[in-house]
């Protein structure tokens, strides 16, 4: 992962615009196939400790707390490059899947299901198999 002189001062997280929670929405792109994997938030802290580390580290809203992506199921995100957006207000992180899996269903990525009309139905229609039960993935 490139980083510059600013990494070790912070300035660079100032060029983040958060919302009024300090939060900033994070996508995850697998660096070899180019799918969007899984989307999340990150804060300052999950920000600066992804950078020192070179794993995804994002903020769980529902836990408020800083969630290690893998942590628990093993499939950690070696980041290989952060983006920031045009308007410095959405985070592109450019990551390696370890495991191929980023979903907490046992999917390659968190966006398995398709919108598709079927004989006149508009219908959510899933398209990515469970690769691992998620019962084997979390204790």
């Amino acid at each position: 992962m490139d980083t510059t002189s600013s990494a070790d001062t912070g300035e660079w997280l100032d060029s983040i615009l958060y919302d009024e929670n300090g939060l900033v929405p994070a996508i995850a792109q697998e660096v070899l196939t180019n799918k969007v994997v899984m989307f999340a938030f990150m804060n300052r802290e999950s920000l600066a400790e992804t950078l020192a580390t070179g794993n995804a580290t994002y903020w769980s809203r529902s836990r408020k707390r800083l969630w290690r992506k893998g942590e628990e199921s093993g499939h950690v995100q070696k980041v290989r490059e952060v983006r920031l957006d045009c308007d410095g207000d959405v985070v592109l992180l450019r990551i390696e899947q370890i495991g191929g899996i980023a979903c907490h269903t046992g999917r390659e990525r968190c966006f398995y299901r398709k919108l598709q009309t079927v004989d006149g139905q508009t219908t959510w229609v899933t398209t990515d198999p469970v690769l691992k039960d998620p019962e084997h993935i979390y204790k």
